[in-house]
């Protein structure tokens, strides 16, 4: 039947105790190591990514902050060129009124003129208007 041998379970024994020396110095304590570095490495990066998440937010506020400014510069230029160009619009409005008026003086300067001389040409015509008139009473 089965017969226990001592020498044979004893040497299985060692053997087997080498073996699991062997392995925990060359295979498992390299791999423990190992898993425990990615590990500390995995919370290293886990905390550079906290960090980064707020040098992010410091970024981007700073990126709104810049954004917010050159609106503002926007509208204070765009105001600026709009009161400009009303200003422009403006004088060239009050140039335009002043030739208009000049022109509207003169033309009323001329139009006395003529009225003044259709009236001294009539007032000239009247004698020859007085005897067109009594020639013509004369007939009826």
């Amino acid at each position: 039947m089965l017969d226990i041998s001592p020498e044979l379970l004893l040497s299985t024994l060692v053997v087997f105790l080498i073996l699991i020396a062997v392995l925990n110095s060359w295979l498992y304590s390299p791999l423990l190591a190992f898993i425990q570095k990615r590990d500390e490495d995995i919370q290293n990066d886990l905390s550079k990514a906290g960090s980064n998440d707020k040098e992010i937010k410091e970024l981007l506020e700073k990126a709104q902050s810049i954004v917010d400014n050159a609106k503002l510069e926007a509208a204070a230029i765009r105001e600026k060129v709009i009161a400009d160009a009303k200003e422009l619009a403006e004088s060239r409005i009050e140039a335009k009124k002043a030739t208009l008026a000049k022109e509207y003086e003169e033309f009323e300067r001329t139009l006395e003129q003529k009225s003044i001389e259709l009236k001294n040409d009539l007032l000239g015509q009247v004698p020859v208007f007085k005897e067109a008139l009594k020639l013509k009473f004369n007939q009826i």
